[in-house]
């Protein structure tokens, strides 16, 4: 709770009174004021439409009178607001509106008329491109861009205009001299100290190339300045630019933002920050103000800056985080698991207690001052305006913030130890094969001299010769990290190499060079998992924006919440609309950064393998569900949504899916516009694009369409009435077998229901046991041949008494008896249905109870042989002799005869 709130019913004297005591500049304008500035309106905030009023009814003839208008407004504001504020009345948040509307207010009436009196004596500006006329386009910095400007600051401009050109007008000047001098009256109507005082001291040092540079800058220049002569501390100035006047907002923002932020995760922005940092402390220790509760240690710049640092790495990445108020900011580093809740509270209430101080010591006199005052006497005035009890009450208060300021600011930009790590002679191009090899050797590395000709190899390749010299320098220190972090496995040599590799692959791109060496537990993390799986650790290779997911334990190993997760790609995809290659990669990267994350849980042993398959089954049907809708509509457009479904067969279907598997599908509609075929078969089109295009982010699922109605050669999408048809008077054995493990997943809910009902009906249709035999067995043997193993190896899955085998069986348990057993027509999985029917005396107890082991444990072995790479799940044959015997004796069982 802010603590000029807390004190406000201990303080019952008049607000003008108190803020005369606790004032100095508010008692000056109270004696020198006239009497109609002490309004009535102090039980009121002071909008933006009120001082739009109040300008409006004083109309100026030349600069001074405008100059003395803005003046007396910025009295009559400024007394309403201190006594609002030291009275208990205003939040900080109305303080700062308050300030950053009297900024806003006062620009745009001096800019306007300014403009109209300049345009008189030489025309407007008009572009030589486009033939519009222009505007001068002020842009905000600082907290007045954040809209959190203080009582008594610097406002910090860049003004800016569209195009070049010249006036059209008495006396023809350029467009750049036309803004010049538009901008430098503009300064002096705003700064300038006349006998009414100033509105606001205006700094100008952060356009482009500083004092140095012209006042003004076209959009072309100022883009060609970010391109060529951008500098990183920059990019932190300009995260809160925000146009204040113009017409073409849009524009510039297109400009601004390619340069603010990167489209990847950018932690070289942390370095960068860090060293700005350094350069603020170096200069507040140079002027002796670690006092200084804006600059010093645990102050507002350091909250500032953690808040900053998350909006450079993500912003572009993440476009909520761009948000401009810090206080608003914050809370959302909290949901979006960047920053412990705890912590941004905590900063929140320094940042919020800073500011109320600053203000309070901004009221005494007017002046940009963030300093304790040394008087025993003023330090009371503040305490008092603080709601505090005296001086030491408010140090206190004081430095306990500031404290945990600090301690988060030291745990986020803190950089590791300095000093050469102690392998770093593995790397150097003088190192001693000998010594290498030794020292290799002695970290558990079982091939020391290969791993030491690798590392030399890499060290004199073209590809690090060609670095930069900042990536170069990165990659040293990062090369003996890594070697420490492969050695702590129980397979170095392997988890090594695969690293390296990984280093290979993102030694161009210094942003993930610069997380792995900023974030140690990341990179152990790293080496964990590479250790543990080559096709994780080629997965990550292929996809190394996934490196930020392993920043953080609570996101990476927290069971999913597909409904939370839904509604943030639905808000991801809904504010990249209109640009469908970003949003095709904002689909990639959700599918990704999930399947990792459940990657993690299954390599700690977290998921069993059925919960794991649901999850990843659950993964698909979210992401079908939105490219549905974000492919939707169709020019030109006969309905608003469409009348389509995705049925899922096979792994999908079966909620047994891979991380790498297939989505077996086919597309239903119900719709009878006598255009609905054409835009549907269209849409299905559209769909498997959106699923099987490669973009830099990847490929999102490969699909396999060959279940439909006849095949690769029917059509690629069925009215459900033809579908229905089809099953019920044309469908062969195979394809009713299919049917057993199909289910509605995304689309028109409607549509669904009638193909649950119809695979109902047809599962349950009662079927010539002993011809059913016969298909099933023939169509068995057809799979044995097309997937012929010519090792001595047991393929886990198309071999006899393997995976195919069981499945088969089920599925002639299904379509044999769910007629007469109607829970054998649910699509249940595999292991319940088996256990259904030895329930219901289909089959003998004892042996399904055999098979369901089996089959579980050749799913759980089939998932162990993917993650180590293989391409084929085969074992030995004795080590799953007993598993392989049980299924085919309740083969011969169910199919003896055939």
């Amino acid at each position: 709770m802010e603590s000029h709130n807390a004190h406000a019913a201990a303080h019952a004297d008049d607000p003008l009174a108190r803020v005369a005591r606790l004032s100095r500049y508010a008692r000056r304008l109270i004696e020198t004021g006239p009497p109609s500035s002490l309004d009535a309106g102090i039980a009121h905030p002071f909008s933006a439409a009120e001082m739009r009023a109040l300008l409006a009814d004083e109309p100026t003839a030349d600069e001074a009178g405008l100059k003395r208008v803005l003046r007396m407004l910025r009295r009559r504001v400024m007394l309403r607001l201190m006594a609002r504020d030291l009275g208990g009345i205003a939040p900080l948040a109305e303080v700062v509106a308050t300030a950053t509307a009297l900024a806003e207010v006062t620009i745009s009436r001096a800019l306007t008329q300014l403009n109209e009196w300049l345009g008189e004596q030489h025309g407007a500006p008009v572009g030589a491109e486009s033939g519009r006329v222009q505007q001068l386009h002020v842009v905000g910095m600082g907290k007045l861009g954040g809209a959190e400007l203080n009582v008594s600051s610097d406002i910090d401009l860049v003004l800016v205009y569209p195009e070049d050109g010249e006036t059209r007008g008495p006396r023809v000047i350029s467009n750049h001299e036309y803004f010049t001098r538009l901008g430098r009256r503009l300064i002096g109507a705003l700064s300038e100290i006349t006998a009414d005082g100033h509105v606001f001291r205006v700094d100008m040092r952060l356009r482009p190339y500083g004092d140095g540079g012209p006042l003004t800058a076209s959009f072309d220049m100022l883009e060609n300045y970010f391109i060529t002569q951008g500098r990183e501390w920059e990019r932190y100035a300009w995260i809160k630019a925000r146009p204040l006047t113009g017409d073409r907002a849009a524009d510039l923002a297109e400009l601004v933002y390619p340069f603010v932020y990167r489209r990847h995760l950018d932690y070289n922005a942390l370095a960068s920050l860090r060293d700005l940092h350094r350069q603020i402390r170096r200069e507040v220790e140079r002027r002796d103000i670690a006092g200084n509760i804006k600059l010093g240690p645990g102050g507002i710049r350091e909250i500032e800056f953690i808040a900053q640092l998350f909006q450079l790495i993500r912003g572009g990445h993440d476009s909520a985080l761009r948000l401009q108020p810090t206080l608003a900011l914050l809370p959302l580093l909290a949901e979006r698991n960047l920053l412990p809740a705890a912590a941004v509270r905590e900063l929140a209430a320094a940042y919020s207690f800073l500011r109320n101080l600053e203000h309070r010591l901004q009221y005494l006199d007017d002046q940009q001052t963030h300093v304790l005052p040394q008087a025993e006497s003023d330090r009371a005035l503040i305490a008092e305006a603080m709601g505090l009890p005296g001086y030491p009450a408010l140090a206190a208060e004081l430095e306990r913030h500031r404290s945990r300021v600090t301690r988060h600011f030291e745990e986020i930009f803190t950089a590791s130890p300095g000093g050469e790590h102690a392998l770093a002679h593995l790397w150097q191009e003088t190192a001693d094969p000998e010594t290498a090899a030794a020292s290799l050797a002695a970290l558990g590395f079982r091939e020391p001299q290969a791993i030491g000709q690798r590392l030399s190899a890499m060290r004199a390749s073209s590809r690090y010769r060609d670095l930069s010299a900042a990536s170069q320098s990165r990659l040293d220190r990062l090369v003996p990290m890594v070697v420490e972090a492969a050695a702590s496995g129980g397979d170095p040599d392997a988890t090594l190499d695969r690293l390296l590799d990984l280093l290979q692959s993102i030694g161009r791109r210094g942003s993930y060079l610069a997380l792995l060496e900023e974030y140690p537990q990341a990179l152990a993390r790293l080496a964990a998992m590479m250790g543990a799986s080559p096709w994780v650790a080629q997965y990550l290779t292929l996809h190394p924006i996934l490196l930020d997911e392993l920043l953080d334990n609570r996101t990476l190993y927290d069971a999913p919440d597909w409904a939370v997760a839904a509604g943030a790609l639905r808000a991801q995809l809904d504010d990249a609309a209109g640009d469908a290659e970003k949003q095709m990669d904002v689909l990639r990267h959700f599918k990704h950064v999930h399947a990792l994350r459940l990657i993690a849980q299954d390599l700690e042993e977290l998921l069993p393998l059925e919960t794991l398959s649901d999850h990843l089954s659950d993964l698909a049907g979210v992401v079908l569900e939105e490219v549905l809708r974000v492919s939707w509509p169709l020019r030109p457009v006969h309905r608003a949504a469409p009348r389509f479904a995705v049925i899922a067969y096979g792994k999908l279907g079966g909620k047994e899916l891979g991380y790498a598997s297939d989505l077996d599908l086919v597309f239903l509609y119900d719709d009878d516009a006598p255009e609905a075929s054409e835009v549907y078969a269209r849409f299905a089109q559209r769909i498997n694009a959106w699923l099987t295009g490669i973009t830099p982010a990847g490929v999102l699922y490969e699909t396999d369409l060959r279940l439909r109605p006849d095949g690769a050669g029917g059509l690629l999408v069925s009215p459900l009435a033809s579908f229905r048809e089809y099953q019920l008077e044309h469908a062969w054995a195979w394809e009713h077998q299919a049917l057993t493990r199909a289910r509605f997943v995304a689309g028109d809910p409607g549509i669904g229901r009638a193909f649950e009902a119809l695979r109902t009906e047809l599962l349950r249709k009662p079927r010539d046991l002993a011809a059913l035999k016969r298909e099933i067995a023939a169509m068995r043997r057809k799979m044995l041949d097309a997937h012929p193993n010519r090792t001595p190896m047991f393929d886990l899955k198309h071999d006899r008494g393997g995976i195919v085998d069981v499945e088969f069986i089920v599925q002639y348990l299904v379509l044999g008896f769910a007629h007469s057993h109607p829970g054998l027509a649910g699509n249940i999985g595999n292991l319940a249905l088996l256990k259904l029917a030895s329930e219901s005396g289909l089959i003998p107890a004892a042996p399904a109870e055999r098979v369901r082991i089996a089959y579980r444990e050749f799913r759980r072995k089939q998932h162990v042989l993917r993650l180590a790479g293989e391409k084929y799940a085969r074992m030995k044959p004795a080590e799953v002799s007993q598993h392989s015997q049980a299924v085919m004796e309740l083969w011969q069982s169910v199919f003896s005869g055939q």
